[in-house]
């Protein structure tokens, strides 16, 4: 009950007015690439308020992107074995050649889904606070049981094409991520860009999984809107999975009903044979079921489009999650630091006034062995107050930190929020809309069967 009342909260949570008005925290009109470092300047860039569409400095505004074609080709993997993969060909052009000379042929270069990965782990590590656009499914999920879930499948491959075209686009569109120079290099540049993130230190910056599950269960104080967010990730999964299982559902009954009009079609042809007045009228009528039986494969294609969209938000919903992972840490370490620092200054106010009030092995040692001089207790004392001032700097840049995470954070969340309401009413809209085109196809067809029945 508790995360149904969580997830309806983040639901009716309104989106803060006037955003993407601001222009003065967008980062001016710099050139792509600026940022040398995920770090520099991130709380200012996620200060303003732009939406996903509208930082006048975003990359998508100097690049045109595109993921053009796939290509299958064969090679040797790490361990020396022959492999079959897909690469991909991404397609650059400066928005500004193409109204100098339209016919500028643009710069490309092919790059595997693997690389894609590595871009966005990066992206990940290094932008904690953003909601970071999620990849295209690596194998089929949620499919019909008529349609291929092999990875090599033209017609997946040329899917997950479009979904990482739409992850290139939706990253350099956004107001932060896109002013990454690793970002501009792996569009760019065929070689050199893996060398960056390894320079980058990513991967010294990645935090465990251990450490993730311990702060997750021990964080005394977690903020209130991120274990929210937490619940409506999870709850939105959960409903969008349901969705996609049921949709699946609906197309394998949907094929055996397309495809059973075949037998009608092969019925009236044959019937047709033995009939001479009725024969014209009976062949015309099953001509018309075989073209509708055989539509049905364009036609769940077309709806695995659709799917593919819900599935981006099936994915967005990791991404919701792994925000609040981050927050966890963080206040995991600012609660850890504090706890120090509350165990230092007792450790003071303990040898100051020589009593002890807890039981401790360093209590016991001093009864058995007899007390500190007073030398060593002058020097102790003298290291815990440095030890104290030094806990209490880091607990209040500790603390700041938590503060700038919470506060950066929360803007993109109120982005996406706005970018998913969007995206899925428009493609529930889309699905509604072929759905209804489906059904008056139907009812064309037996119309024209109709007429043909009655010209008989």
């Amino acid at each position: 009950m508790m995360a149904d009342e969580a997830g309806q909260r983040w639901r009716e949570e309104p989106v803060v007015e006037g955003e993407g008005e601001s222009e003065g925290e967008s980062g001016g009109e710099d050139e792509p690439g600026v940022r040398a470092q995920p770090d520099q300047d991130r709380s200012d860039a996620l200060g303003s308020h732009s939406t996903i569409m509208e930082g006048k400095s975003c990359l998508l505004k100097k690049l045109e992107i595109s993921v053009s074609e796939a290509e299958k080709r064969t090679g040797k993997n790490a361990m020396n074995m022959q492999e079959i993969y897909t690469v991909y060909l991404i397609e650059t052009r400066p928005i500004d050649s193409q109204s100098d000379d339209e016919n500028s042929v643009p710069d490309s270069l092919w790059r595997r889904y693997s690389e894609f990965e590595l871009l966005r782990n990066y992206l990940v590590i290094g932008y904690p606070c953003v909601v970071v656009p999620p990849l295209p499914e690596k194998r089929a999920e949620f499919v019909w049981h008529k349609l291929s879930a092999d990875n090599m499948d033209p017609d997946f491959v040329e899917r997950r094409r479009i979904g990482l075209e739409n992850f290139l686009l939706r990253v350099a569109s956004h107001s932060v991520l896109s002013l990454d120079t690793i970002l501009y290099l792996f569009l760019t540049q065929e070689n050199g860009w893996k060398e960056a993130v390894n320079d980058s230190g990513f991967q010294a910056k990645a935090d465990s999984r251990l450490k993730a599950l311990n702060a997750t269960f021990r964080v005394k104080n977690p903020e209130k809107r991120f274990v929210e967010l937490k619940h409506y990730g999870d709850e939105l999964q959960s409903v969008i999975s349901q969705l996609l299982r049921v949709r699946a559902r609906v197309a394998d009954r949907l094929y055996g009903v397309y495809k059973v009009h075949g037998n009608y079609g092969r019925v009236f042809s044959e019937w047709s044979a033995i009939e001479k007045e009725m024969g014209d009228g009976l062949q015309s009528a099953g001509h018309h079921m075989d073209v509708y039986a055989a539509s049905i494969d364009d036609i769940l294609e077309e709806e695995e489009h659709y799917a593919d969209q819900l599935k981006e938000y099936l994915f967005f919903a990791e991404a919701l999650r792994s925000v609040c992972r981050k927050h966890e840490l963080q206040q995991y370490d600012l609660e850890m630091a504090a706890l120090d620092l509350t165990s230092k200054k007792q450790q003071k106010e303990e040898l100051a006034t020589g009593t002890v009030r807890t039981f401790s092995l360093k209590g016991m040692t001093s009864k058995l062995f007899g007390q500190e001089t007073a030398e060593q207790r002058e020097a102790k004392l003298k290291l815990l107050e440095e030890q104290i001032v030094d806990g209490e700097e880091l607990v209040k840049a500790k603390n700041l930190e938590c503060e700038d995470f919470v506060t950066n954070a929360w803007t993109d969340i109120e982005r996406f929020k706005e970018q998913k309401n969007k995206d899925l009413k428009e493609a529930l809209i889309s699905y509604a809309v072929m759905q209804i085109s489906m059904c008056k196809k139907g009812i064309q067809v037996w119309t024209n069967a109709k007429e043909c029945f009655s010209k008989m």
